[in-house]
């Protein structure tokens, strides 16, 4: 991968460093975007045209138009700033304490995954209606399972597929799109490195990490290729 102009060591090593901080950060992101998607996108389709629908939908269109820098900013106030109770940024390294470094990258990955969860609400929300509409679940609840084991042993695996599309997309941009919250946090991730890379003209190192990021985007988008079948049988049945 060569070396780099501007830190004389080999790109390699940097990036190896880097990714010890986006890799965790992106994988926080991801579980905090799953959970609240999942749990307001059921809950919206299964309170469709009442209320809490309406405030689903209300909340997440709020949170697609948030821009996450400035929420990243807002989070510092409150919780660094005010009650004092996370790091307004840097990262203290994994080798100092596991919960010291879990704890710097709490608000980095709420930052990220507002956003996200809003979109995937959305998708998950559709996803579910669509499938609540199918014959299935009326043989579902004629057999008496309860409206909550319908949705999630049900409707939920079935309508996983799209989620799980978007899923793939949005863990691919947060590997890729963590230039401007790891700088508001002062975090050394690999977004990071390339933003200083690019302000250095280290053309090396930004070579190389876009390839990683690009062979990254391929190799998730093929790893969520191959969970479909395991999804959804009929893609198995389809292929036998």
């Amino acid at each position: 991968m060569g070396t780099s102009i501007a830190y004389d060591t080999p790109v390699a090593e940097l990036v190896t460093e880097r990714l010890a901080v986006t890799v965790p950060l992106a994988l926080m992101a991801m579980v905090l975007t799953t959970v609240l998607a999942l749990t307001l996108g059921l809950y919206a389709a299964s309170h469709h045209n009442k209320l809490g629908d309406a405030g689903v939908m209300a909340i997440s269109q709020f949170g697609i138009a948030l821009p996450n820098f400035w929420f990243a900013i807002l989070l510092i106030l409150l919780f660094s700033v005010k009650l004092q109770w996370f790091s307004a940024g840097g990262f203290p390294g994994w080798e100092d304490g596991v919960w010291e470094a879990f704890k710097a990258l709490v608000l980095p990955a709420v930052a990220l995954a507002v956003v996200q969860a809003a979109i995937l609400a959305r998708i998950t929300r559709s996803a579910v209606l669509d499938v609540l509409r199918e014959d299935f679940v009326r043989t579902a609840r004629a057999k008496g399972l309860s409206h909550r084991q319908v949705l999630w042993r049900h409707v939920l695996r079935n309508a996983f597929v799209p989620v799980l599309t978007i899923m793939g997309l949005q863990f691919a941009s947060l590997l890729a799109g963590t230039v401007v919250v790891e700088n508001v946090f002062s975090l050394p991730g690999l977004g990071r490195l390339v933003f200083q890379a690019i302000a250095n003209r280290d053309l090396v190192v930004v070579r190389n990490v876009v390839m990683l990021l690009a062979a990254a985007v391929i190799v998730i988008n093929f790893v969520v290729d191959v969970l479909y079948a395991v999804i959804d049988p009929r893609l198995r049945v389809a292929q036998a």
